[in-house]
C-alpha cells in the first residue's frame, strides 16, 4: 500500500502512528495491496475553505474525505480493485475539541477520524440509521483492534456522531 501522510499545520501529530493505523485499516478491509491513500493534516482555516466548498456547510469540521476510483473493500470471492483510494483531509485543532469532549487524547481522535475517513472512501456512509449502525460497528471494532495491538493501546469510545 501506499499512504502518503503530510502535516501541513504548526500541531505535532504522529504521522507514522496515522500511517500505521490507516495501513491497517486497509488491510483489515481487504483492500487492494497496491491501493494508493493521501492523508494531510489541515488547520482549521484552510478546513474551513474545502468544508464550505465541498459541503456548504460553515466552519471547519474534523475530517473530510474525497474518494478518487471509488474501490470498496474485498469480499469472499471478489477480489479488490487496484487504484487510488482518495485523500482524507484531518483536522487536529477540531480533533482536540472534540477529544476533549469524548473524554481521550487529541492522538486517540485523530485515529478515530483516519479510520471514519477511510470507512468513508471506502463507500461506507451513515446517513441512514441502519448504514449508520453498520459504519460505527465497524469503525470501533477497527480502531479497538488497532489501538488493542499498539503498546501503548489504551481503549476510549469513539462518538456516536459525527
Amino acid at each position: 500500500m501506499s499512504i502518503d501522510v503530510a502535516n501541513e499545520t504548526d500541531v505535532e501529530v504522529d504521522l507514522e502512528e496515522l500511517r500505521e493505523c490507516a495501513g491497517w485499516v486497509l488491510q483489515e478491509m481487504r483492500v487492494h495491496p497496491e491501493a494508493e491513500l493521501a492523508i494531510t493534516v489541515i488547520d482549521e482555516d484552510a478546513m474551513e475553505v474545502l468544508h464550505v466548498k465541498w459541503m456548504d456547510l460553515p466552519g471547519p469540521t474534523d475530517v473530510m474525505s474525497f474518494p478518487m476510483d471509488e474501490l470498496r473493500p474485498g469480499r469472499d470471492g471478489i477480489d479488490p480493485e487496484e487504484g487510488i483510494l482518495g485523500d482524507l483531509v484531518l483536522c487536529p485543532t477540531v480533533a482536540a475539541k472534540q477529544a476533549e469532549e469524548a473524554g481521550h487524547t487529541p492522538a486517540e481522535e485523530m485515529l478515530l477520524l483516519t479510520v471514519h475517513g477511510i470507512l468513508h472512501l471506502l463507500g461506507f456512509d451513515h446517513a441512514e440509521p441502519d448504514e449508520r449502525k453498520e459504519m460505527f460497528d465497524l469503525q470501533r471494532t477497527l480502531l479497538l483492534t488497532f489501538l488493542a495491538r499498539r503498546p501503548a493501546a489504551t481503549s476510549i469510545t469513539p462518538p456516536s456522531g459525527d
